[in-house]
């Protein structure tokens, strides 16, 4: 079974149809969403949410460091205390959902890690990941074993049962 992975331009709707494939696969599902933080009508930041409920924080304006994609410092320890042990299978059965592999993730190589693992497991792995991107980002989209979708606004509606057909669902 093909690992499945949607690209697309920001706010086509990516993690909307992840949330809908994880209700129509009708299976046990582990990992993690990418939401934006907003304060005033205005992003700030990002958060990382699991499925099973908690929340991290991944980047935000106000942080510092050597980590920054845009006006966003990245902060890996959430992802790396929350993120990496919900990416981490537990049982063949149940679906890892890793929502995003981007630059922000890639700051951390234990979460890097952890990602290239749920791949070599024998989970399904069904996530984002940037349209750009070289190094670990690149390396992802080369597996044989990554079926990449890209999302636009114009064939989102469709998308959600053309991937569920390609995984026999």
């Amino acid at each position: 079974m093909a690992n499945v992975f949607l690209t697309g331009t920001p706010g086509v709707g990516k993690t909307t149809l992840i949330r809908g494939l994880i209700r129509a696969l009708d299976r046990p599902a582990r990992g993690f969403v990418t939401e934006e933080m907003r304060e005033g009508g205005r992003r700030v930041g990002f958060k990382l949410a699991t499925l099973d409920g908690r929340e991290g924080v991944l980047a935000h304006e106000n942080v510092g460091g050597p980590h920054r994609v845009s006006r966003y410092g990245v902060t890996t320890a959430d992802l790396e205390a929350i993120g990496i042990p919900v990416i981490t299978p537990r049982s063949p059965d149940e679906i890892i959902v890793i929502d995003e592999i981007g630059k922000m993730e890639c700051a951390s190589q234990a979460f890097k890690d952890a990602a290239w693992a749920a791949l070599e497991s024998s989970n399904l792995v069904l996530g984002t990941i940037a349209r750009k991107g070289v190094g670990f980002i690149a390396r992802v989209k080369r597996r044989p074993d990554v079926r990449l979708f890209e999302v636009t606004r114009a064939n989102r509606g469709q998308l959600a049962a053309q991937i569920l057909r390609e995984l026999g669902a």
